[in-house]
């Protein structure tokens, strides 16, 4: 506890400072809860979009035999051109949203490749795009996992140790300058009690 003056003026400062604690700490409690709230959201949909992948895989090994045909598969069949996001704002963290991608497929001769391609380049899509969109809600996470952390540590600032410190340097000051007060009626009353008997 750091040390503090015992005057009025301070009195009045540790009163204004409970006032301004009690006053931001609904708010910080608020902002936690909705952070918290919204991290339990982000989590729901990773593990959506994870138990979507891997539904995904397990249709991809039917598609394992026909992988394997030689000459069908070129290198960078498919490619990501774009990723495409903006950014949100959840109880002041600014956080990337996740809108889409954009792919290019090379160009293949259609006479030569088996039909099944097209099929198997648009599921390679999808499933890219859940990849992405669940990289994208991580980021998400992490920042706001990291204002979690510092909201919860201000919370906790302002519950556990400012708002009692400050309530305990009030007491004190307000203990001292009460025995001041006490202090100088009674120097008062004696001052006059000897001023009555001189004057006899």
């Amino acid at each position: 506890m750091a040390k503090i003056k015992l005057t009025k003026n301070e009195l009045k400062k540790q009163k204004d400072s409970l006032k301004m604690y009690q006053r931001y700490l609904p708010t910080l409690m608020l902002k936690k809860q909705q952070l918290q709230g919204e991290i339990r959201t982000t989590e729901i949909r990773i593990k959506e979009l994870r138990e979507e992948k891997d539904l995904m895989d397990e249709s991809f090994k039917n598609w394992v035999g026909v992988f394997g045909e030689t000459g069908v598969f070129v290198p960078a069949l498919l490619k990501i051109t774009s990723l495409r996001t903006s950014e949100g704002n959840i109880a002041g963290v600014s956080i990337p949203i996740f809108q889409g991608a954009d792919f290019e497929v090379a160009p293949y001769d259609l006479a030569r490749t088996p039909l099944w391609l097209d099929v198997a380049v648009e599921k390679m899509e999808q499933v890219i795009l859940l990849d992405l969109e669940a990289q994208i809600l991580e980021e998400q996470r992490k920042r706001l996992d990291h204002e979690l952390r510092v909201t919860t540590q201000r919370v906790n600032l302002f519950e556990k140790i400012k708002i009692p410190e400050t309530k305990g340097s009030i007491k004190k000051i307000g203990v001292y300058l009460g025995d001041q007060q006490t202090s100088a009626v009674v120097r008062g009353k004696i001052a006059k009690s000897g001023l009555e008997k001189a004057a006899k």
